[in-house]
């Protein structure tokens, strides 16, 4: 066992010397031909009463005679021309936005996107629907998530946010921002704390005559290292670091839900919807699915997606640069 952790230890220094390298090449590739092949990037925009409407004709048209069929879609044409004939063609829009969360809150740049198309054009009649799946990860990458939701709040654009599975942790810190919160029955939130964890392997080492030698400036420039000898002093100042990002976690949220029982919600624990509810996490159970239904009628519904397309050679980058880092993030502070 001893024998195979050091194997597995030389084979990944090798491997992450390897990959250094490797990335340093692609890097001077993609800066040399990043002018000569930009990257292709788009905002997509959905019309959702449009596709709401063709939904209902399908069912219609395959389950009513073709007399009735003929006469639903003649009411439904009369509707709409009453409805621009007397100015209402003109109605509130609800943007609706989507974010799939993962450890490094990837989505980021492509939330920004969307949310800086829509205070382009907002009016105050207008307002915003994320539906948020997120289980939480990085501390930094999802707190700029929330500022980016933030922007909404300071130019006073409704924002509800609609949870049908998970709104955990970074994802939470996330939610909060909303001025309403939804959440499907059985939705996970909560999750409200910091974790840090990292294999050690100075014994292994030591046992074997392998000596690892760190060097720094500053004294805790590292608190705690994968195969130097860890120190108390080390790890109490790592556990301060995380009650201190978890304050500023507590902090975050009372800002926009000061009614929260925060010493009876930040303790780690997650909750189900109904739960939540109780607890004052969420402000109603509703799915994202019956929110669109409902608000339809009375507002145009735009969902925006932004893409941008890479090249070959930056998702090679991207996958290695990946590969590279994702060991050292792992042992970072994550909210959890």
């Amino acid at each position: 066992m001893t024998e195979a952790l050091i194997a597995y230890a030389l084979f990944l220094a090798k491997a992450l010397t390897i990959a250094a390298i490797a990335g340093v090449i692609l890097v001077a590739l993609v800066r040399a031909r990043r002018e000569t092949q930009p990257a292709e990037e788009q905002l997509d925009i959905t019309d959702l009463n449009d596709r709401y409407r063709e939904t209902g004709r399908s069912l219609r048209h395959a389950t009513l005679s073709g007399k009735a069929y003929r006469k639903a879609v003649r009411a439904e044409h009369k509707e709409d021309k009453a409805r621009d004939k007397t100015g209402e063609g003109l109605r509130p829009r609800v943007f609706v936005l989507d974010f799939h969360g993962d450890i490094k809150a990837s989505e980021v740049a492509a939330l920004r996107e969307c949310i800086t198309a829509v205070l382009l054009v907002a009016t105050d009649a207008d307002r915003v629907l994320l539906r948020l799946e997120n289980p939480g990860g990085m501390v930094a990458e999802h707190g700029l998530a929330a500022s980016q939701l933030a922007r909404l709040r300071e130019r006073k654009i409704p924002l509800t946010v609609a949870v049908d599975k998970v709104a955990a942790s970074g994802g939470y810190l996330m939610a909060c921002v909303a001025d309403r919160i939804l959440a499907a029955p059985f939705a996970v939130l909560g999750s409200i704390g910091v974790v840090a964890q990292l294999p050690n392997f100075h014994r292994v080492l030591e046992r074997h005559g392998v000596d690892f030698e760190l060097h720094t400036a500053g004294d805790y420039k590292r608190t705690l290292t994968l195969f130097g000898e860890n120190t108390e002093a080390g790890r109490d100042k790592l556990r301060e670091q995380l009650e201190e990002t978890h304050r500023l976690f507590k902090d975050y949220i009372a800002d926009y839900r000061p009614a929260l029982d925060l010493p009876r919600v930040a303790t780690g624990e997650y909750w189900h919807g109904r739960q939540a509810l109780e607890l004052g996490l969420v402000d109603a159970i509703q799915t994202s699915d019956d929110y669109l239904l409902e608000v339809r009628a009375d507002a145009d519904l735009l969902q925006l997606k932004y893409s941008a397309r890479k090249r070959p050679i930056d998702r090679l980058l991207a996958t290695l640069g990946g590969a590279l880092g994702g060991v050292m993030e792992r042992t970072l502070a994550r909210l959890g």
